[in-house]
């Protein structure tokens, strides 16, 4: 590379810019030695001191958009605080959460914070939780490192935990709802709106939460939001940074929940589109045990961005297939969500993924889990639906299959490797 610097072709690069750089035979050795050592760069002296000048002014006029365009933001935020109402929480007395898990045990934190004269009860079948909570205000089971709020109460009895609730909060896993609301649906105000924490589709029946929770308290009209989003429970006790989306057919009732939810920490977006909302939140769980799988066989980050990718629009097919919008898919309750789930190791499903490339039995490795990994259930469904909708969905059918035992995780990669080159749609 040193001969192509010093080389006489270098200097005749810079020499017919300035007059005063023209070679002469006496000093051309010299002259390419000197634009070497100056790392091929003109001399200070030739820069033209009008395109200086232009440049300095074309990036002023560009910070000057930039911060106009954020002083228009901010503007146009204060605006709508201003407008926002907040009466809903100054309204609400009493919220009720069903379910002691790590989220609905966050989540319950989260609500406690918002107002110091709420109460939030919290509707426990562990009796040492439900101790725990109420006299140490830790849930030992779940966050046992993270201290409740004074004003969250848990209980085992349904009928006192139901009993004058504004609100109710429910984040019991979706294979336990049903027989779970049956058997306390006579404690259940017919107006109690249910703001749904549980992502899955019911094995059986392929029933939404949107579905089964109505059915399961023989109303149809109970009042319904489903609350998804990508969201650690550890991260919302630490209030970190967090978004969500509320849906709900009821646009009243969304924009209810968002302002008993939103906080300084906590964004809470609304959306009409409960089917779409839904399916990605169930679906997202399943593709991220293939993305735990890639990472327990060790098949690098080109296999995982062409995995997800791929799950990614298979979630996308079936959703619209049945009436959701495109647009939620790829928004925060579909691709942000999926986002998290697939690449963080905080995410259950994921990690039972990676167990399972490794080449842990899938019996082992629920029974050593203390949570539900919900995508194990959910993938049956999910094939089911599939084929219910006639849509193709080679990922996510592969990790029923591991799941069933009928395919090993490297099988099925040789499998999916070796499907007919397609058209990309």
């Amino acid at each position: 590379m040193a001969s192509v610097f010093t080389s006489p072709v270098s200097v005749s690069v810079w020499a017919p810019t300035n007059p005063r750089l023209q070679r002469t035979p006496s000093t051309s050795t010299s002259m390419s030695v000197s634009l070497a050592s100056s790392d091929s760069q003109p001399p200070s002296e030739d820069l033209d001191p009008e395109t200086t000048a232009t440049g300095d002014r074309s990036r002023k006029d560009r910070r000057r958009v930039v911060r106009l365009a954020w002083e228009k933001l901010v503007r146009w935020s204060r605006s709508w605080r201003s407008k926002t109402k907040i009466d809903v929480l100054e309204r609400t007395n009493k919220v009720v959460v069903l379910g002691g898990g790590s989220f609905g045990t966050a989540m319950a934190a989260h609500v406690a914070d918002r107002k110091a004269q709420l109460e939030v009860h919290m509707l426990v079948r562990d009796p040492q939780v439900c101790r725990s909570i109420n006299e140490n205000n830790f849930n030992c089971k779940y966050l046992p490192k993270h201290k409740l709020p004074e004003n969250v109460i848990a209980t085992t009895d349904a009928k006192s935990a139901l009993l004058g609730a504004d609100y109710c909060l429910h984040s019991v896993p979706v294979q336990f709802t049903s027989s779970f609301l049956e058997d306390i649906a006579d404690y259940v105000d017919p107006c109690l709106p249910f703001i749904s924490l549980s992502k899955g589709l019911e094995l059986n029946t392929l029933r939404m939460m949107s579905q089964i929770i109505p059915q399961a308290l023989r109303n149809p009209r109970q009042p319904f939001v489903a609350l998804s989003g990508p969201s650690f429970a550890l991260e919302l006790m630490n209030k970190l940074p967090t978004a969500m989306v509320a849906a709900s057919r009821d646009k009243r009732l969304a924009n209810a929940t968002q302002q008993l939810l939103a906080s300084s920490h906590l964004r809470i977006s609304t959306s009409s589109d409960v089917t779409g909302v839904e399916i990605a939140g169930a679906l997202k769980n399943v593709l991220a045990i293939a993305a735990g799988i890639v990472v327990g066989m060790n098949l690098g980050n080109n296999s995982m961005a062409a995995l997800v990718a791929q799950g990614c629009s298979e979630i996308r097919w079936l959703a619209t297939k049945m009436g959701a919008k495109p647009t939620t898919i790829t928004g925060l309750s579909g691709t942000g969500d999926i986002m998290l789930t697939c690449f963080v190791n905080l995410s259950r499903n994921r990690m039972v993924g990676v167990r399972l490339g490794l080449g842990e039995k899938l019996d082992d490795i629920l029974s050593s889990m203390n949570q539900v990994a919900e995508g194990v259930s959910t993938a049956g469904a999910v094939i089911a639906l599939a084929q219910k909708y006639n849509v193709k969905m080679p990922v996510l059918t592969a990790v029923a299959r591991i799941i069933d035992n009928e395919l090993t995780p490297k099988k099925a990669v040789l499998e999916l490797m070796s499907l007919p080159q397609v058209e990309e749609v």
